[in-house]
């Protein structure tokens, strides 16, 4: 193992300190690799605490660009990030907590191509992600390489966080063994998250991280951690290791990472068509007549929403169809384009010209 440097003594001294750490265990930090995936509201406090704890190598796998609706939760970033790329202002932010350790960028969509190459460089790798087809993929791909996956995941007030494809536990697929169908479980943008349950939740996280990579502590393998914000209450579930398991079971049928592309939250549905923002934008721009539909609900619209717009809630789009033009192109949006796609092709069912803005408001304001 690493030696510990003069600096590093004096910097992680509240560790070495601590009997079930020590110098030692904290050795064994320096010498450990974490992989986080994603950047957002768990993968901020994740990358703050596991730099600060002196994590010797971090590698961060991220995409997307820093938004003004991130800010609530995703504390890496700052006002000034606005519109950067994640990667880049959270490596910043990360440098800035400890010089000390490695930081890697992987600037990347997490696709069945390149997630077992991923997992395969680093000793553990924390899930992130906010959508399923990502969700699945970390894990598939953690049982195949045997690295532990630290989960957790956040809706609302409610936060979940595991150890998930250790060594003699369970995997995420024991627990749900297939994703729901597209759409039924709404994500962040949709349903929304208390700003602090990241935080509490993506703090729990980096614990289980710390204490795999350190050696020390009981991780959460077997054990589902369930968090209640409002309470708050915590409460603690055994999941035992299923034998008919698809990936980890005794005669798994899943040998290799499979890509659920239905499940991302930018993939259209069957018939519905979608357009982008830069399009949109120039056709509005050249005095094209196109009915922009609001298909949020009342209290989304009233934060932010693209003027012009006509509000109609998804939930009601079925008995007011009569409010909406024929004889005009339709852009239906909504938070991410979950939902617009669900309008879309119910509009385009009954006959009108419909597509949905793709990515949402949030991809217009980006725009």
């Amino acid at each position: 193992m690493p030696e510990l440097t003069p600096d590093e003594l004096r910097r992680y001294g509240r560790h070495i300190v601590i009997p079930e750490v020590g110098e030692a265990g904290q050795r064994r930090l320096k010498a450990g690799s974490a992989l986080v995936v994603g950047a957002g509201g768990l993968g901020s406090p994740v990358l703050l605490y596991l730099a600060a704890a002196g994590v010797g190598r971090i590698g961060i796998v991220e995409f997307d660009r820093v938004d003004e609706s991130n800010l609530q939760r995703q504390v890496i970033y700052g006002t000034a990030d606005i519109g950067r790329d994640k990667i880049d202002a959270a490596r910043e932010r990360v440098a800035s907590v400890n010089p000390h350790v490695a930081i890697e960028l992987h600037r990347v969509r997490l696709d069945a191509r390149n997630v077992i190459d991923l997992v395969s460089r680093y000793d553990a790798v924390l899930d992130g992600t906010d959508n399923f087809a990502a969700r699945y993929l970390v894990n598939d791909a953690c049982v195949i390489t045997r690295r532990p996956n630290v989960y957790a995941s956040v809706f609302r007030f409610e936060g979940q966080v595991s150890v998930f494809a250790a060594e003699g536990g369970p995997c995420y697929r024991c627990l749900h063994p297939e994703p729901p169908p597209p759409g039924v479980i709404p994500g962040c943008s949709e349903a929304g998250v208390l700003g602090v349950l990241p935080g509490l939740v993506g703090c729990l996280q980096a614990n289980e991280a710390l204490k795999l990579l350190g050696g020390f502590g009981e991780p959460l393998i077997g054990r589902l951690l369930l968090v209640d914000a409002l309470g708050p209450r915590f409460r603690e579930i055994r999941l035992p290791k299923d034998p008919a398991c698809p990936v980890c079971g005794t005669n798994p049928s899943i040998t290799e990472p499979v890509e659920y592309t239905l499940l991302c939250g930018d993939v259209p549905i069957e018939d519905a068509s979608v357009i982008e923002a830069a399009d949109l934008r120039r056709r509005l721009d050249a005095g094209e007549s196109i009915f922009l539909l609001d298909v949020r609900e009342p209290s989304e619209h009233a934060v932010d929403a693209i003027d012009g717009s006509r509000l109609v809630p998804l939930g009601e789009l079925g008995r007011r169809l009569d409010e909406l033009p024929r004889d005009r192109p339709i852009a239906a949006y909504c938070a991410a384009g979950m939902r617009s796609m669900k309008a879309a092709k119910l509009l385009k069912d009954k006959g009108f010209q419909a597509v949905s803005l793709k990515g949402g408001i949030a991809s217009w304001r980006q725009k």
